[in-house]
This record gives C-alpha cells, sequence and structure tokens, in this order.
C-alpha cells in the first residue's frame, strides 16, 4: 500500500517504508501452542488458519469478530469473493468451530456482518452459544441505488457462552437532547438535566444505534483499510461487556480498531491479521493510544449522539515534540 499523496488537512493515518520495517518487528507468528502471556497486547500477523491451533485455552473475555462479509472485496490485494450463502456458512464453519476453545465460560461474542451474512452468521452462532441479540447500527456512508434501497445498515449479532456474563449498562448510557423536557408538579426536571449546552438524559442503550460515525479523512482514527469500523462501535462492546483488565479477543484485526480500543480503556488485547501492512498500522494506532487516548463520541463516560459532544480535547501525555511529529502531524 503505496503512500499516496494527501491534503494537508486529510488526518487518514499512513505508513512510511521506514515505519513498515520498524513496526514489523513488533509483529508475532506462532508456530508452536503458546502461552497467554506470550501473546497478551500483542499483533499476530499470520493467517488465522494456521495461527488459531496454537492459541491457548479458555482466556478470552470478549470474542469481537469482523470477518469478511459475504461481498466481493479487495483487502489491500487479498481478494475476498461473495459466495452463496450455504457455502459461506461453511466458511464461518471452518474457523468458528476452532475458536470455541479460546473462550471462557462467561465469555461474550460479538460478530459483525450485512444483510448478505448475517442468515450465516446467526446459524454459526446458534449452532455453539446462546444468542442474545441483533444489533443493527446505521452506516451513514454508501452509495445510492437505482433499483434498490440504499444499504445503510449493518448488523453486530451478540452471543455468550452460557447464561453468566458481564454486562455494564451503565458503561454505555446514551447522552441524548431532550426536545419535550417533562417537569413535576415542583417544575424540578424528571429524568433530565439542564446544562449550558441544552437539555440531557441519560438513556439505556437499545439494538438500534444511530449515533455512529463511519471513519473518514478528517478524523484522527481514520486509516485506509475498506471496512473499518468506528471506536466508538468497539467502545460501547468493550464496555457493556468486559471489564478493566479483561482479555480482548479480534481474529480480523484489520487496522487495528479492537485492540486500540481496548488498550485507551484499560483491557489486554490481542488480534490476528494477516496483511502485513494493515498489521502495521494496527502497531502504529497502539503506539499513539500512549499519547492520545481519547474516542470521538465518547467522553466522561457518556456517549453522546452522532454530531454533538464531539469537541473533546485529546488526552495527549507525556508527548515531546519528535512524538508528536512521528504520530499526529502531516507532512
Amino acid at each position: 500500500m503505496p503512500e499516496k499523496e494527501r491534503s494537508s488537512l486529510n488526518k487518514t493515518i499512513s505508513l512510511s517504508q521506514k515505519e513498515i520495517e520498524r513496526l514489523s518487528k513488533n509483529l508475532k507468528h506462532l508456530n508452536a501452542p503458546t502461552k497467554v502471556k506470550e501473546i497478551k497486547n500483542t499483533t499476530i500477523h499470520q493467517d488465522l488458519f494456521s495461527a488459531i491451533k496454537f492459541l491457548p485455552e479458555n482466556f478470552v473475555d470478549l470474542l469481537f469478530i469482523d470477518p469478511p462479509y459475504n461481498l466481493t472485496k479487495d483487502f489491500n490485494g487479498n481478494a475476498f469473493k461473495q459466495m452463496s450463502i450455504s457455502s459461506y456458512t461453511e466458511w464461518l464453519e471452518s474457523w468458528f468451530s476452532s475458536l470455541t476453545k479460546i473462550l471462557k465460560p462467561t465469555a461474550s461474542i460479538y460478530v459483525c456482518g450485512d444483510w448478505q451474512s448475517s442468515t450465516s452468521i446467526h446459524t454459526i452462532l446458534e449452532k455453539y452459544f446462546t444468542i442474545r441479540n441483533r444489533i443493527t447500527w446505521e452506516r451513514e456512508k454508501g452509495r445510492g441505488a437505482k433499483a434498490n434501497w440504499k444499504n445503510s445498515s449493518e448488523d453486530i449479532w451478540f452471543a455468550t457462552v452460557s447464561d453468566e456474563f458481564t454486562f455494564n449498562i451503565e458503561d454505555v448510557k446514551l447522552k441524548r437532547k431532550v426536545i419535550a423536557p417533562y417537569v413535576d408538579d415542583e417544575g424540578k426536571a424528571k429524568d433530565w438535566n439542564s446544562t449550558d449546552d441544552g437539555n440531557f438524559r441519560l438513556t439505556h442503550p437499545s439494538n438500534i444505534w444511530t449515533d455512529l460515525t463511519v471513519p473518514f479523512w478528517s478524523m484522527a482514527e481514520n486509516t485506509d483499510h475498506p471496512t473499518q469500523k468506528p471506536e466508538k462501535l468497539l467502545a460501547k462492546i468493550i464496555l457493556a461487556s468486559s471489564n478493566k483488565g479483561d482479555f480482548v479477543f479480534d481474529p480480523f484485526l484489520g487496522s487495528g480498531t479492537t485492540s486500540v480500543v481496548a488498550k485507551k480503556l484499560g483491557r489486554n488485547y490481542c488480534g490476528i491479521e494477516k496483511d502485513k501492512t494493515y498489521a502495521c498500522l494496527a502497531e502504529k494506532r497502539i503506539e499513539m493510544a500512549n499519547y492520545d487516548n481519547s474516542i470521538q463520541g465518547y467522553e466522561d463516560g457518556v456517549f453522546f449522539e452522532r454530531n454533538t459532544g464531539l469537541t473533546r480535547t485529546k488526552s495527549k501525555k507525556n508527548i515531546t515534540p519528535a512524538q508528536e511529529e512521528m504520530f499526529f502531524s502531516k507532512s
């Protein structure tokens, strides 16, 4: 993935050849059974099928899976081709069954898909786990269609290994503007608060998410990965279904969003990514998180509606001019 010429306003994270050479030294490759401490907080650069047999058992608290959807898509030269529903289901089965061994009895599983993949995902999850819900989130980006409805939503299936699992409801409430503020007989606000920025209430999260923004060129988390998920999306899942110090695992890491957000939120992490450039992008973003732990749309323990509360000052800690230039400046 050669460097592209970009506007000075473009915040997309890129890699130089020198960075790839440096960061690739951090990548792990498994060729024998491994212990948890050997892969904790690392990126495994390897094909899932060759790595999975060497993973430890019963160490994952939260498994987040964002596999290639049942679409024809190019991932930096690695093509994934659309197939029949039955063939896609078989492909999921070919690796999913082997992942069950890495999960703790109290683990939660989230699997991403679109409408063409969800049938297969449901079938496989139902076979191994207890399905708890299906989240649908609005992806506001997308091409229009002339003879069909514009495809602007995706699914995330939520399942658990058992009936004992983590769900931190207070950590994932959404701060919404109050359109019709209600007061009691004494004129006091009921279930909402008045602030200098307006009237807000904290609401319980639903399985319809309309507050996410897909990363694009002016967002500091953006990369050139074609299916990158928002950090805010991962923050919701990680905060809800894990606790600080828990282990979060992603077998299709891509450009590293899962590991980055896990790090920012005080969890341990590991991901597998077979493309070297994407794996190095993940490592660069993980390094950047040492100096900037902000998550767009999440502030002071609260998630904001889209396009509100997004002006948080970045938490750059103990950063030198050289580090500022390395991670956050555009040449």
